[in-house]
């Protein structure tokens, strides 16, 4: 069993930055593939972003990449997600999420935080 809690959201304006957080409960935490989801009002949840158990590989969505990192610390069960060049269009609640397997569905990812809200103004 894992729990994820999420922080760092908040409003910021377009061409900022934020940085989002997720702690984990777990001993097993390596172990599992992590990434991140997000949901605009209206729109179904779409991938973000992913790391591997080790951090050796990262995949990204087409719309994030080039300015957004996601990294893991294994050693404080922490997963980190830089956003920058923040645009409107990047506004909707962003989930942290843990699962086995490399891939973009959401339904293949068991475990999952509760959001946190993220608002770019223009």
């Amino acid at each position: 069993q894992v729990q994820l809690v999420e922080s760092g959201g908040g409003l910021v304006q377009a061409g900022g930055s934020l940085r989002l957080s997720c702690l984990a409960s777990g001993r097993t935490f390596s172990s599992y593939v992590m990434g991140w989801f997000r949901q605009a009002p209206g729109k179904e949840r779409e991938f973000v972003a992913r790391i591997n158990w080790s951090g050796s590989d990262t995949y990204y969505a087409d719309s994030v990449k080039g300015r957004f990192t996601i990294s893991r610390d294994n050693a404080k069960n922490t997963v980190l997600l830089q956003m920058n060049s923040l645009k409107p269009e990047d506004t909707a609640v962003y989930y942290c999420t843990a699962g086995r397997f490399q891939v973009v569905t959401p339904n293949a990812y068991a475990y999952w935080g509760q959001g946190t809200q993220v608002t770019v103004s223009a």
